[in-house]
């Protein structure tokens, strides 16, 4: 049996929480500590001047990436919590409803 290696954050990688009090949430990894912990901001209720710490066990790396937040975030060092919620936003609205994966549409 093949043991898959996990994937590694990247800055502007969309995250689900797992665990918390923000279970379900959808956020943006903004920084990374180690390969352990990483910075997360959904420019709403978590803005980007005070990110949370997270152990990476404890969220989903989703397959969408902003590379407008990656970009912002290399040239500058900073995000507007704006560009965070636009990427967030996006996201959620590409995804199917979960009413409509019931049906099989």
């Amino acid at each position: 049996m093949e043991v898959k290696e996990p994937q590694a954050p990247q800055l502007g990688q969309l995250v689900r929480n797992l665990r918390g009090r923000d279970e379900g949430k959808i956020a943006v990894i903004v920084g990374i500590q180690d390969e352990r912990f990483v910075l997360i901001a959904d420019g709403d209720k978590r803005k980007f001047d005070q990110p949370k710490k997270k152990n990476v066990l404890h969220l989903e790396l989703l397959p969408r990436h902003s590379e407008e937040v990656a970009d912002s975030l290399r040239e500058t060092g900073r995000v507007t919590n704006g560009k965070l919620r636009y990427a967030i936003t996006k996201y959620v609205e590409s995804q199917p409803t979960a009413e409509a994966q019931e049906k099989g549409e």
